[in-house]
């Protein structure tokens, strides 16, 4: 099942994603994988998880980054955990998009045994009520 630390800008998602990926390094038999926006937790990251910017490949909408996300499961069959922040930046906030893109996640983590966890910048009011048969809050 998929995880999603949600809330507002300034709740720390970010800082507790950090922590996340930190500790599915230490923990992991294979490969994590960070992906954010733009180039902020370069030091905050453990150079042993692989830090990927979505800006340096000008990626924005759902099926942008869900092919993204596919390609980068396909190219390395060890990835154990992979960790998104700034979920809503980066494949916008229209519901249908929203809910489309966890369902075709969710797909990907049964195919792949990957662990996916995403920050999502709203209020789990904002969020479709159908994304939490296949995501859950942590």
């Amino acid at each position: 099942m998929i995880s999603l630390i949600i809330g507002h800008k300034g709740s720390g998602k970010t800082k507790r994603l950090v922590e996340m990926v930190n500790l599915a390094v230490e923990s992991s038999k294979g490969n994590v994988v960070c992906v954010e926006k733009e180039s902020k937790l370069i030091y905050e990251v453990s150079h042993r998880a692989r830090l990927i910017e979505t800006d340096r490949f000008s990626l924005m909408g759902a099926d942008a980054l869900y092919g993204f996300l596919c390609g980068v499961c396909s190219g390395d069959h060890d990835i154990t955990d992979m960790l998104i922040d700034g979920t809503l930046r980066i494949i916008g906030r229209e519901q249908n998009n929203i809910e489309r893109f966890f369902k075709n996640v969710s797909l990907l983590e049964k195919e792949t045994d990957v662990e996916f966890v995403f920050t999502v910048s709203a209020d789990e009011e904002e969020l479709p009520a159908s994304i939490f048969s296949f995501c859950k809050k942590i």
